[in-house]
């Protein structure tokens, strides 16, 4: 069985086409992966091919073809025609109408019921499992910043950092930033009395793949409620989760999706989710997508 992934380069568009691939691999090992990016398949080469039933660029004929970002909804749409016994699939709520392709699969949040052509998930995919190599008393703290629905407030951060602090003394205690922490927010966050327990990564210290092994290790994680993905990467790996609440700039399907976890118990400022059922997402879309295919 191969797969096809028309690449937008984004490392999170990515991130959910190898988490999709990795769980139909797990579940039939003869899966082969391709990507291919934007640039390798001009809108021409794809209309050339409409009539000599392949690709220039594509190895070998693909039973998936998968898209994930806008830009690759029309050239996943016109390789379906190309490679009609395949099956197209995108990873979100596509450009294009749903009835253009096999299947969309789309986080419960953009607000489309599922179908003969939809999957819901909850939240997008990832390429994450629980490898169940959790450490009682390590905790980490994973800060996010400034985006379109929400507005970083440092004390706010601060105050919910020191809160976790005091109420696990005895933990190791792992701090790490993302590119949209404000630059200046470790300079005040290393004069605060209770940092010597913190053991702090910033972000652009941290190599490739660090935050997903940290995720496999921590028992406890705690995330900023703007960093959404993730919320639900921590919870597929199999972690206790901590939201701490930022100012927001507007209310829409997001943060009412955050309202609508079930929390188990809360304060002002750090929320802890009360998970009963682990998250298997991609687990659960590749049994879905092998069981529509005979391989």
């Amino acid at each position: 069985m191969h797969i096809v992934y028309v690449s937008d380069a984004k490392a999170g568009h990515r991130s959910q086409a190898l988490g999709l691939y990795q769980a139909m691999h797990q579940q039939n090992p003869n899966t082969s992966f391709e990507e291919i990016r934007l640039e390798q398949l001009p809108l021409l080469v794809i209309l050339k091919g409409l009539l000599s039933h392949q690709v220039n660029g594509i190895m070998q004929q693909p039973d998936f073809i998968f898209g994930v970002g806008s830009h690759t909804h029309l050239r996943v749409w016109l390789l379906g025609k190309v490679y009609p016994k395949a099956k197209t699939v995108i990873l979100m709520k596509p450009s294009l109408p749903i009835q253009c392709f096999d299947y969309a699969v789309i986080p419960e949040h953009d607000g489309i019921a599922a179908s003969d052509h939809v999957i819901v998930t909850q939240g997008a995919l990832n390429p994450i499992k629980n490898e169940h190599r959790h450490q009682e008393n390590r905790i980490l703290i994973a800060l996010g910043g400034n985006s379109k629905r929400h507005q970083w407030n440092e004390n706010k951060v601060l105050m919910a950092i020191a809160q976790i602090v005091q109420q696990n003394s005895q933990c190791q205690i792992i701090l790490t930033t993302s590119r949209r922490t404000p630059e200046h927010f470790l300079t005040h966050l290393k004069q605060q009395s209770y940092v010597q327990q913190l053991d702090i990564f910033p972000v652009e210290q941290t190599p490739q793949g660090w935050i997903f092994e940290q995720m496999q290790q921590a028992e406890v994680i705690y995330v900023t409620e703007d960093s959404v993905s993730m919320i639900f990467e921590a919870l597929t790996a199999g972690c206790r989760v901590g939201v701490i609440a930022m100012d927001r700039l507007k209310s829409d399907r997001i943060t009412q999706l955050i309202d609508q976890l079930p929390f188990e118990q809360t304060t002002e400022i750090i929320r802890l989710l009360q998970l009963t059922t682990p998250l298997h997402e991609a687990k659960r879309v590749a049994s879905q997508l092998l069981d529509s295919s005979s391989f």
